[in-house]
Parts: C-alpha cells; sequence; structure tokens
C-alpha cells in the first residue's frame, strides 16, 4: 500500500505549446499506485491517470466537489474558480442542473443542427470569399461556439468582444493576482447580471429567460446562483469547443491517411468527433480536485479523506487497458467510451451541443476547403487551463 508520505512531484506535465501527451504520464500508468503531485498552488494531492481509476473517481460519490470550498484545492493559478456548477455535490447540483439540462438534450440541441450548420458555412464563405490565407480560430472556431451560446443566452453580439477577456482570464493560469482574478470574474458577474435585468424586462425565447422564470415564479434558484450558472454557461460553452475546432484540424493534419479518409467518407464524421475527443488531450494539466469524503484504496493507494485527486483525463483516454492501440488515430474506432466530456455527476452538461458544433465544424471545413493546410506557424494559447491555437494561419 502507498503512503502518503510519497514525494511530491511538480506539475502539470504537458507543454502549452503543442498538443503532444507527455511521456510522463504512460511511465507513471506503469507504475505501482498514485504518485503525488505538487501544483503552483494549494496542496498537494494524488493523479489518476488510468481509465478504470478515473471512472472511479469521477463517478462515485465518495468524491466531492463541494469539499474544495473547505480547502486550500490544488490549481495552477492564484486565484479560485469557485461558485457554479462544478463546486457543488448532490443534492443542491441537481437541483440547479436539473433547471439547465433540458435546454441542452439530445433531442433539443439536434433542433439546432440545421442553424449551426448554417453558420459553419456562413463563415467560411466569409472567408473563402476573403480569400487566403486566414486565421481559422478568428474567422471560424471561435465565432462559430460563441454565436451559438450567445444566441441560447440572449447576448448581443456587440458585447462578445468583451465577454472573451473574461473568459479568457476565468480560464488563465498567468500572472493574474488573486485579487485580479476575482475583479475580471466580479466584472464579469456585474455585466451578467445587467443582462438578466434587461432580459427580466424584455424576456425572449432563450435560455437566460428560462432560467430567470425558474428564479422568480418559482424560487428553484438564489440570484447569484442564476448569476454563475449563466457565467458558467457563457464560459464553457464556447472556450473548448473553439480550442478543440482547430485542435482537430491539427491532429488530422498530422494524419493525413486519416484525413482522406473522412474527406471520402463524410459519414464517418460523427465517429471522427469521438475519436479526436479521445485522442486529444485538452488540458495543459488535470482538471479540478475531487476530495475523498473518507479512506479508499485506488490502485494500490490509500487516499485519506479529506485529500485531493486530481484526474488527468488526456493519459485515462490512452489507456492501452481500455483502447486497443490507444496511442493511435484511428477515426472508425467503435465503442469508444473516452471521458472528454468527463464522467459521473459533473459530465459536462453542453456535450449533446459540443457534438453537434464539432461535427458540423468538420462538415463545413471538408466541404469548404479543399487541400486546407497551413500557412504559417500556430501561436498557442500560453498560460490557460486548455491547449489549442491563438491564431492558426490555413490556406486551400
Amino acid at each position: 500500500m502507498t503512503s502518503t508520505d510519497t514525494e511530491p512531484v511538480a506539475y502539470p506535465f504537458n507543454e502549452a505549446t503543442s498538443l503532444h501527451l507527455s511521456d510522463r504520464y504512460a511511465l507513471i500508468r506503469d507504475q505501482d499506485g498514485l504518485p503525488r503531485v505538487r501544483l503552483p498552488y494549494g496542496e498537494d494531492a494524488w493523479l489518476v491517470t488510468r481509465y478504470a481509476d478515473a471512472r472511479l473517481v469521477l463517478g462515485d460519490s465518495r468524491f466531492s466537489r463541494a469539499e474544495s470550498v473547505r480547502h486550500d484545492e490544488p490549481r495552477q493559478s492564484e486565484g479560485r474558480l469557485t461558485g457554479g456548477l462544478l463546486s457543488m455535490d448532490p443534492p443542491e447540483h441537481a437541483r440547479l442542473r436539473t433547471l439547465v439540462a433540458k435546454a441542452f438534450t439530445v433531442r433539443r440541441v439536434e433542433k439546432l443542427r440545421p442553424e449551426i450548420r448554417a453558420l459553419a458555412e456562413d463563415l467560411l464563405r466569409d472567408m473563402t470569399e476573403a480569400g487566403p490565407p486566414a486565421d481559422l480560430v478568428d474567422d471560424f472556431a471561435l465565432p462559430l461556439p460563441v454565436g451559438v451560446i450567445c444566441r441560447l443566452l440572449g447576448v448581443p453580439e456587440a458585447d462578445r468582444p468583451r465577454f472573451r477577456v473574461w473568459s479568457d482570464n476565468a480560464l488563465s493560469t498567468s500572472s493574474l493576482t488573486a485579487e485580479q482574478f476575482e475583479a475580471s470574474r466580479n466584472e464579469l458577474r456585474a455585466y451578467m447580471a445587467g443582462l438578466i435585468d434587461q432580459h427580466r424586462a424584455h424576456p425572449a425565447d432563450d435560455l437566460m429567460t428560462a432560467l430567470i422564470e425558474a428564479r422568480d415564479d418559482r424560487d428553484r434558484l438564489s440570484e447569484l446562483e442564476l448569476v454563475d450558472l449563466c457565467v458558467g454557461i457563457l464560459v464553457a460553452g464556447h472556450e473548448t469547443t473553439a480550442s478543440q475546432i482547430p485542435n482537430f484540424l491539427c491532429v488530422l493534419l498530422d494524419h493525413p491517411e486519416q484525413f482522406a479518409r473522412l474527406r471520402e467518407d463524410p459519414a464517418l464524421i460523427a465517429g471522427a468527433v469521438e475519436e479526436l475527443l479521445r485522442f486529444v488531450p485538452l488540458g495543459v494539466g488535470a482538471g479540478q480536485p475531487r476530495y475523498a469524503t473518507e479512506d479508499i484504496d485506488i490502485s494500490g493507494t490509500r487516499v485519506r479523506a479529506g485529500d485531493p485527486v486530481l484526474v488527468a483525463i488526456g493519459a485515462a483516454n490512452r489507456d492501452a487497458l481500455r483502447f486497443d492501440r490507444s496511442g493511435k488515430l484511428d477515426i472508425t474506432r467503435t465503442n469508444n467510451s473516452h471521458l472528454g466530456f468527463g464522467h459521473g455527476v459533473h459530465h459536462c452538461l453542453g456535450a449533446p451541443l459540443a457534438r453537434v458544433e464539432l461535427q458540423e465544424a468538420l462538415r463545413a471545413l471538408l466541404g469548404a476547403l479543399p487541400g486546407v493546410r497551413l500557412a504559417g506557424d500556430i501561436g498557442w494559447k500560453t498560460a490557460m487551463l486548455v491547449r489549442g491555437p491563438r491564431s492558426m494561419p490555413v490556406r486551400w
């Protein structure tokens, strides 16, 4: 049994300026027990890298997110991203999640598909009419999910550049002090509160109005919970998808035989999205920690009550015990139960929407940009929790 006196190693492992999964994860998976890791801020944590262990920690009620509020949780930045669904446990978590979940069902999202497809095609039409080279991020990957989530929440188009800065700050691991981080979050909360007031005065057919009705008519959430829900949807609803669209293209360009097969048979798009979600390690490191609420054994390590555990989803998705040829991209892979959207009660609420956006983005790219290729060096996001190009010059 591994003990807690294991010397912690510096974390995270992945480099921000690539999509490579650090070789250290494979070394750790092959060793007994769990390693201890030390992030730039907060207390030391156990690191989970195996698929079965990841499902256990993410899916077992003995691991808590709400406990993080009472701890100096391990993190990459001085500021702490607290509040909202990700800081809650059942039953409080279920109370709020239920209010939002109905907007993101597969059935409802499928009704949005024609609109998402039209937006993707319009963006690429504008891009191709302007001629190469173009920045895939600014011209396509960012405005597509931003446009969709802003429509769902009723955010005016003119305000979208403002919340881009706030969103970057929310996911930043840079030199923002805790005070700067908090100030940025309060600005975003104040903006969202103002938008909520506008929606109260002028209700619309969107998700924000539905949440306001749940707040005002049935008192099912507090005003701060309403604000933080909308903030969380706004940030989470675009950042990961905006990163994954260029990430997917990067990976396909690095796997030309897979890209060619996808061009030949667009019916493979849905499966390709699932495989790319498995294959791309989006995070620089693991996500937010879960705290053990009792002593639990994981792969021969005794995790004590009160210990934080980090789950490296990118590493779990490459576990050879779960996925055949785990290190290979295979867009025809079946039974692909990856953890790209998490697992358990915190499984990504917007997964159905993200899937449709990513499918339609790939479909549009295949149709509008034959022979797409890089036209210069990629400018990578740095000092962010998620990885991906900040600029990606392409020609076709």
